[in-house]
């Protein structure tokens, strides 16, 4: 029996000048991570300081939004979800939510990509994926 993943409500996010940038990438879509600008490796979660090097040298970039799972347990609430990690085409892995599937039929390596849920209010919408 297939087990289709819930539309929960997602709460809002809060929004401050460090996590900006990103939030108004996700409003339009894109999905932004890291770059290490002192060793050119990605890294998730962006933020202002590379966890290699501890240098600010870093810059957010656009990824192409695709990936394979690498993990993930399905939670069976009463409303069903999945969360997962995601190993993206750049190598960073991104802990997540696996949505707008059928839950029963995921699986370690299956090709996802990334959308956005709307969160509540006036909220920039939460990074999922689904598959592809």
């Amino acid at each position: 029996m297939a087990t289709p993943a819930s539309n929960r409500a997602l709460p809002a996010i809060n929004v401050d000048p460090t996590n900006k940038p990103y939030f108004d990438a996700a409003r339009e879509g894109r999905l932004l991570i890291g770059l290490c600008k002192d060793t050119g490796k990605f890294f998730w979660y962006p933020r202002g300081c590379s966890p290699f090097t501890l240098s600010n040298n870093v810059e957010l970039v656009e990824a192409k939004g695709t990936g394979t799972i690498y993990t993930y347990t399905v939670m069976r609430t009463k409303e069903p979800y999945s969360v997962a990690y995601v190993e993206l085409d750049e190598g960073v892995r991104i802990f997540t939510n696996i949505v707008d599937c059928d839950l029963d039929s995921l699986k370690i390596g299956q090709k996802v990509k990334v959308v956005f849920k709307p969160t509540q209010g006036d909220s920039p919408p939460a990074t999922m994926f689904t598959p592809v």
